[in-house]
């Protein structure tokens, strides 16, 4: 009798011991989902990253595990594409120009008034021009863009008031721009004197004179105060910049076909919310600077674009360029 009271205690708690060790085994059973972005928490980047959780709770509830990781806390900016073709990530978001190192074509949207706007942005990327590109990027980085986010329409920003109109009145002007080749040509392109300087030391450069100018897009403009420390914002409109919400080709080959859609509609709707609300930002700024006490002037964009475009249509960048490929970007309405 003893004997067998042993064995029922034994097998109770060998069979506790199971149950303890299957619920765990549950909670693995959801597919994590990395993201490392160095978006600050205040910036409409990262908080759509939220709106792309919130959207795949609903719509497949338990099946994912979503790890948001803000600052560059997870992989430092520029890293996260070889992190995520070695397996180590499965989602971030990718610049332009992150994208042209492997993908040269891709350079084309890293040319001045090269995109007219956001709303044709959205139009190129959800049309087959992006299609073929996304299709290329994915055999080349092992990584799938899933939408594309307005990052915002760069402005020229200068320390003193001038008299711009053309490029040719910027000759002369010392305009930062961020270290890079492809950024520096632009700076020349639009008829400026590309000077490099970490965007940390831009305030203080603009403060000193050690810059005359800098080009970013007008909410960085309020974020970072260079409003303090300029007296004008030209309206040149050069750049239509953007971010490309991408997965690991490896994590979206896991998932079935209904779960990739899931992923590719939470990704269009976090792009959604980021792209209606930094719109609805830039489009308040003009008047925040003009109270802030500078002068906001329009220069002659069209004299801008064909000089920019000719520049570039000059230059090696052009050769890499598939042929055709920027009339038919023109051509998207």
């Amino acid at each position: 009798m003893k004997e067998n009271t042993i064995r029922r205690r034994t097998l109770l708690a060998g069979a506790a011991a199971l149950g303890s060790v299957a619920l765990p085994s549950l909670a693995q059973s959801k597919t994590v989902l990395r993201i490392s972005t160095p978006a600050v928490p205040d910036d409409w980047h990262a908080k759509m990253w939220t709106v792309f959780k919130d959207t795949l709770e609903k719509s497949a509830p338990g099946e994912f595990d979503v790890q948001i990781n803000l600052n560059a806390s997870l992989f430092k900016q520029g890293t996260e594409p070889a992190a995520m073709a070695r397996g180590n990530l499965e989602l971030t978001t990718v610049s332009a120009s992150d994208i042209a190192k492997l993908v040269p074509e891709f350079s084309i949207f890293t040319a001045g008034y090269v995109v007219r706007d956001p709303a044709q942005q959205q139009k190129i990327f959800n049309g087959p021009i992006g299609a073929e590109l996304f299709k290329t990027v994915a055999e080349k980085m092992d990584i799938t863009p899933l939408s594309t986010c307005y990052l915002g329409t760069r402005q020229v920003n200068l320390r003193e008031v001038r008299n711009v109109k053309t490029p040719a009145d910027l000759k002369g002007v010392k305009l930062r721009m961020p270290g890079s080749k492809d950024w520096l040509f632009l700076g020349e392109a639009l008829g400026a004197t590309a000077t490099p300087l970490a965007f940390g030391e831009v305030y203080l450069g603009l403060k000193t004179g050690t810059i005359d100018g800098q080009d970013n897009p007008l909410p960085t403009v309020r974020a970072a105060k260079f409003y303090e420390v300029t007296k004008q914002i030209v309206m040149t409109s050069h750049l239509v910049d953007g971010l490309f919400i991408a997965i690991s080709n490896k994590s979206m080959n896991a998932l079935n076909a209904a779960q990739k859609a899931k992923v590719l509609a939470a990704a269009q709707a976090a792009a959604a919310y980021n792209n209606e609300n930094r719109l609805k930002e830039e489009a308040q700024l003009v008047e925040f600077f003009k109270k802030e006490g500078l002068q906001v002037t329009v220069p002659n964009v069209d004299a801008f674009h064909k000089s920019v475009q000719a520049t570039y249509m000059a230059s090696d960048y052009a050769k890499v360029w598939p042929k055709g490929l920027l009339d038919r970007i023109n051509a998207t309405k």
